[in-house]
């Protein structure tokens, strides 16, 4: 019976496997990271030799400069993979969903717009779209897209969340490469660097009633318009 081919676009649990499928993958779109590795794990080493022909003991040395040679190796493709990954994502629509999945843990944010723009429903790629995330400093709302179009649509969006959420503070970016806008690789730099606001309880409150919010792919129901909810400061701390 012959032997079934394993498919090379799964993942595998195999950590060398992984490793190398890793490489494989950033090499596409960084064809110096094999020599940066190297350039790390050599480094390394000859540091480690360095030490040990100090101490008279070289070879004991290099023996555990070793695996920290190979960690030097790894992380450089861990840095350059990320970078790379972020020059790939500069320009392309969506690019705040990538910067927003780097955070670990502590915020909220929606997997799609909340509000688009568009000339005309076929004309996407050049539309003004804004997406939405949730932490302790507040509410931070994130616009792509042509500036005139986008501004708007952020004021907008920032008018809504404040009629839902009174008293807590909205943050707004604009996305992209340009001048005065905020590049993707640095939205997890910025985020951790903003002021606390609420506690974890606001925020649960506050997360309700931002998804009771119309989305552009959600009606809002007859009769009912949630953004006339009202909310203070007690309301949100549940007293």
């Amino acid at each position: 019976m012959a032997r079934a081919k394993s498919d090379p676009s799964k993942p595998t649990k195999n950590p060398f496997k992984r490793i190398w499928q890793v490489y494989q993958t950033v090499k596409t779109v960084d064809p110096t990271i094999g020599r940066w590795m190297l350039g790390a794990f050599v480094l390394v080493m000859l540091v480690g030799l360095a030490i040990g022909l100090l101490m008279g003991h070289p070879w004991a040395t290099l023996f555990v400069s070793l695996p920290i040679a190979l960690l030097a190796g790894m992380i450089v493709l861990a840095r350059r993979g990320e970078a790379a990954a972020y020059r790939q994502m500069e320009g392309q629509k969506g690019a705040t969903l990538g910067g927003l999945s780097a955070i670990r843990r502590g915020w909220y944010y929606e997997q799609e717009p909340v509000a688009a723009d568009a000339q005309r429903a076929t004309e996407l790629d050049n539309a003004a779209v804004v997406f939405r995330a949730l932490g302790r400093p507040g509410v931070v709302l994130f616009a792509e897209g042509p500036h005139g179009r986008a501004a708007k649509l952020l004021e907008k969006e920032k008018k809504k969340v404040a009629r839902v959420a009174p008293g807590v503070p909205i943050h707004t970016y604009h996305v992209g490469s340009g001048e005065g806008e905020l590049p993707v690789k640095k939205i997890r730099w910025t985020l951790t660097r903003l002021r606390p606001a609420l506690s974890k309880e606001e925020m649960s409150v506050v997360n309700k009633r931002l998804k009771s919010l119309p989305g552009i792919r959600q009606a809002i129901p007859a009769g009912v318009d949630p953004t006339r909810a009202r909310m203070d400061r007690k309301a949100l701390r549940g007293r």
